[in-house]
């Protein structure tokens, strides 16, 4: 089950209970306890109390007199998210087309071509993957490690409730569409236009994911 061998076992079970709190397999007020994870993921409980530390640090679970509780994501985590998110995404658009090269534009429409793709099939499951990396992408070669930094845990935070939004009706074609039109502008390193599209595409999104929360 854990077979990276490059990445340690501690934080292969991270990533591991990160992913099943944000996707909701754990939900709110469940009890992680070191005993029952260790059982369930057949490892032994020295790596799982690292990972717990870290989901402690990331405010994903708390301590309480019972053990380890998920608190996961709340509104107002998801409204913080999306601010931030406003305020830093037209920055990192503009660095990403000032040090732009032919390979992360090229890298950037494979991702594209591939999230179209699965966006005919409607498999929103890998549209959700591939927009990930369509974001991720562009923090990972904006050029500036800080809004990278900042950005990719924010973005990881928010899958379920984009899984969710995904698949209402009309949305997976509408983020494609907003994709297509912000990696045209990218393109023709149309700063302004790529500033304006990236938050008109996450006020979307968060819209979509919000709904009456706001």
């Amino acid at each position: 089950m854990f077979q990276h061998k490059s990445i340690s076992l501690a934080d292969q079970i991270f990533e591991r209970l990160e992913s099943d709190i944000l996707i909701g397999k754990y939900a709110y007020g469940t009890l992680l306890t070191e005993t029952a994870l260790s059982e369930e993921l057949g490892v032994s409980r020295t790596p799982i109390r690292e990972a717990l530390r870290r989901l402690q640090q990331e405010n994903l679970i708390k301590d309480t007199n019972k053990g380890m509780m998920v608190v996961g994501i709340t509104d107002e985590d998801l409204k913080d998210i999306y601010n931030v998110r406003l305020k830093l995404e037209g920055m990192v658009i503009e660095k990403f087309i000032e040090n732009m090269t032919e390979e992360t534009l090229a890298a950037l429409k494979e991702i594209l071509d591939f999230q179209e793709f699965y966006g005919g099939k409607h498999d929103s499951y890998h549209v959700i993957f591939k927009d990930s990396e369509f974001h991720e992408s562009i923090y990972k070669n904006c050029g500036s490690p800080i809004l990278c930094e900042t950005l990719l845990p924010l973005h990881k935070k928010v899958v379920k409730f984009r899984q969710a939004s995904i698949e209402k009706t009309g949305r997976t074609e509408k983020s494609i569409n907003e994709h297509k039109a912000l990696y045209n502008a990218i393109k023709q390193r149309d700063i302004a236009s790529a500033k304006r599209l990236v938050e008109e595409h996450i006020l979307n999104a968060r819209n979509s994911i919000m709904g009456d929360k706001q």
